[in-house]
């Protein structure tokens, strides 16, 4: 008998099951069940997704909001583009658009920041490595998330989402003093 034929038995769920396939499916429903309740204890105990508030917002009025920061708080360039030195605590805006993020942050460690987040063109992906931070950036909306950094260093900003032929070329910079 190969896969080809029919069963023999036609009313096929009336044959017995064997002692093994009972044995694997009580396994793989215990395991659904662990996977199923690991999902809401690690979505409130795990840190693992961040609490973000979303606003409806537009290109325009976000990109100056923007621009109104830099102006603010701009110390020096790097390729073009500014970096800004936000006081501790303040809100701080940061832009996604074809391909690259702007501006580039000089924060204070153990230091709280408001950092709000959008698109100017497409769906972009913002991934905050090493520590993993991942959000959707989606042009019309204003997200908002609580960043705290403990650790001085460089942290990469990169687009996760692709966003066209220069995609692998999104990248920024936040950088974190003593």
């Amino acid at each position: 008998m190969t896969s080809y034929m029919p069963p023999a038995e036609r009313i096929w769920w009336k044959m017995p099951v064997g002692r093994q396939e009972l044995v694997w499916i009580a396994i793989s429903l215990v395991w659904c069940l662990i996977m199923f309740l690991m999902m809401p204890y690690w979505h409130i105990y795990g840190k693992q997704n961040p609490a973000t508030e979303a606003y409806q917002t537009t290109p325009a009025k976000f990109g100056a909001r923007v621009q109104e920061m830099v102006e603010q708080y701009q110390v020096r360039e790097e390729s073009g583009i500014p970096v800004v030195k936000p006081p501790a605590g303040s809100d701080i805006y940061m832009l996604g658009r074809l391909w690259q993020w702007y501006p580039i942050f000089e924060l204070e460690k153990d230091q709280s920041y408001r950092l709000h987040l959008s698109s100017m063109d497409w769906q972009h992906g913002f991934s905050l490595q090493p520590i993993n931070v991942n959000l959707q950036v989606v042009p019309g909306y204003e997200m908002v998330l609580q960043i705290t950094p403990d650790q001085a260093g460089e942290y990469g900003v990169v687009c996760n989402e692709y966003c066209g032929i220069g995609h692998h070329l999104m990248v920024g910079r936040i950088y974190v003093g003593e």
